[in-house]
């Protein structure tokens, strides 16, 4: 038995050469799956919730070789991997859609920090008390993912310092969330932030890790983890999806794993501080993704993010057994192995490269992978 999943996917369109250049406007005309973003340089299209990982594999890659055919009938570009804008230009918004008011919203109150590329990983989860318990322990171990994910290191052509930089730029709404105790509470905190206006719309939610369904706050039947970065290669996303349907399974099986029981953070004030914890980890692991040190939710005992991943890689293993998805979890030790796309891109500037011929060489591998990866894989799926 395997829960569903599915996916949000933004990517960003350019040249080959590594710039940036928007098209999303065109895109969302010319081919039905894809939905526009505030900014004209990313494009977003989505994978419907299936259980198996087989399936989910050629649901990532064929709408990206659909999208690339389009681009070559529209000039010469291409896909460009990483979650931030890596060559430039952050001075600039480049509206997809001039007559969209909340478009208009986004642009004038954020600006650039939010032309970020991403994955939001949907689980589905309908019963509300477990959803929102779920909510509260992946929200705690979210920088985990991070971590595993991290792929913008580079902003307007240099190195920033950070694994991260979309993370550490990225405007979280609120700033301050609670761990929601049950689905009523989630109901009248979002009814709050709505009637202040904190939120523009229940879109506006803009955290981590957050309920989702078709009409929220009241209707969810989903857990939407946010805070991942455009992992561009297939195998390794579906490592780290295996990775959080493992730990939802645990959970599932385990009612009491939920931090608000089993924290050992004083009672008085567990809640509030665990969301301070959770706040400096995701700092933290924006700073130095994997090699960050982190503050373990348990205790408060400090742990490197790769150590408390591998921790809970040989927890949650047996889980994945189980369930007959373990295959799909062990590239999860190849990227603690060789690092995350940021940390592999780092060696190579390390080495000598300047961020454009990085960013033009992935450019080139996601390219060949993608290929690689439909001929071998997705022939079955194929209408």
């Amino acid at each position: 038995m395997l829960l569903s999943k599915g996916f949000e996917v933004e990517i960003y369109t350019g040249t080959p050469q590594g710039d940036i250049v928007g098209l999303s406007d065109k895109i969302v005309t010319a081919l039905p799956r894809f939905m526009r973003e505030p900014d004209n340089r990313n494009v977003e299209y989505t994978t419907p919730p299936l259980f198996r990982y087989e399936q989910l594999l050629c649901e990532l890659v064929q709408p990206r070789r659909i999208l690339r055919e389009y681009l070559q009938t529209v000039g010469n570009y291409t896909l460009i991997p990483g979650s931030s804008l890596s060559l430039g230009r952050t001075d600039q918004f480049y509206r997809s859609d001039p007559h969209n008011p909340y478009h208009g919203f986004i642009e004038n109150t954020y600006g650039t920090k939010v032309v970020t590329a991403s994955v939001h990983i949907n689980v589905g989860i309908e019963d509300p008390d477990l959803l929102m318990r779920a909510c509260r322990l992946i929200n705690l171990e979210a920088p985990l993912y991070l971590a595993l994910s991290a792929a913008s290191p580079f902003l307007d052509g240099e190195v920033t310092g950070y694994h991260s930089t979309r993370w550490h730029l990225f405007p979280k709404v609120p700033a301050r969330a609670p761990l929601f105790e049950n689905h009523a509470h989630f109901i009248r905190w979002t009814e709050q932030q709505l009637e202040t206006g904190v939120f523009q719309n229940v879109r506006h939610f803009w955290s981590s890790v957050r309920p989702n369904g078709d009409r929220r706050p009241y209707t969810l039947n989903r857990l939407e983890l946010r805070i991942c970065e455009l992992v561009s290669d297939p195998i390794a996303l579906l490592a780290i999806s295996a990775f959080l349907e493992a730990r939802l399974w645990q959970l599932i099986e385990n009612p009491h794993l939920d931090p608000l029981e089993l924290s050992l953070l004083p009672a008085q004030t567990r809640a509030d501080d665990l969301i301070s914890l959770t706040d400096a980890n995701e700092s933290a692991v924006a700073h130095r993704s994997l090699e960050a040190q982190l503050r373990h939710w348990q205790d408060g005992r400090t742990i490197l993010a790769r150590d408390w991943i591998e921790q809970l890689y040989e927890e949650v293993l047996p889980t994945a057994k189980k369930h007959g998805f373990s295959c799909f979890l062990s590239p999860l030790k190849k990227i603690l192995r060789e690092g995350n796309e940021a940390q592999r891109w780092l060696q190579s500037v390390d080495q000598g490269l300047d961020p454009r011929q990085v960013i033009q060489g992935a450019i080139a591998s996601m390219k060949d992978q993608e290929a690689e990866l439909e001929d071998k894989l997705c022939q079955p799926w194929v209408a």
